[in-house]
């Protein structure tokens, strides 16, 4: 009695993961923003992960910032292990992060 009960628990828990909305946000892994990003003088560059983190680098300065981010859209919310959030937008396979003018390394 007590096996079947735990197996409909891990029956149900999973079936509710299945079916619990995401919010239009996207899997990182899946998602075409994966790769590095770059200023046009280089100095700095920022990694999306295809675990969902990210690794920026200024100025020669490996990890000069990291954290976790999200995808809604073309929307990205970053959020820094420093505790402070940031925002970015792609548009016309540009990433306008903050201050900051991206493109695609290529």
């Amino acid at each position: 009695m007590f096996t079947s009960a735990l197996h409909l628990l891990g029956l149900f828990t999973t079936l509710l993961a299945c079916a619990a909305p995401s919010g239009g946000r996207s899997t990182p892994a899946s998602h075409p923003y994966v790769g590095m990003w770059v200023t046009a003088d280089g100095r700095i560059r920022q990694d999306l992960l295809p675990n969902g983190r990210y690794e920026e680098e200024r100025d020669g300065r490996k990890r000069a910032y990291a954290g976790r981010y999200t995808v809604t859209g073309t929307h990205i919310d970053y959020y820094d292990d420093l505790g402070f959030t940031a925002t970015g937008d792609v548009r016309d396979g540009v990433l306008y992060h903050e201050h900051l003018v991206l493109h695609r390394e290529s």
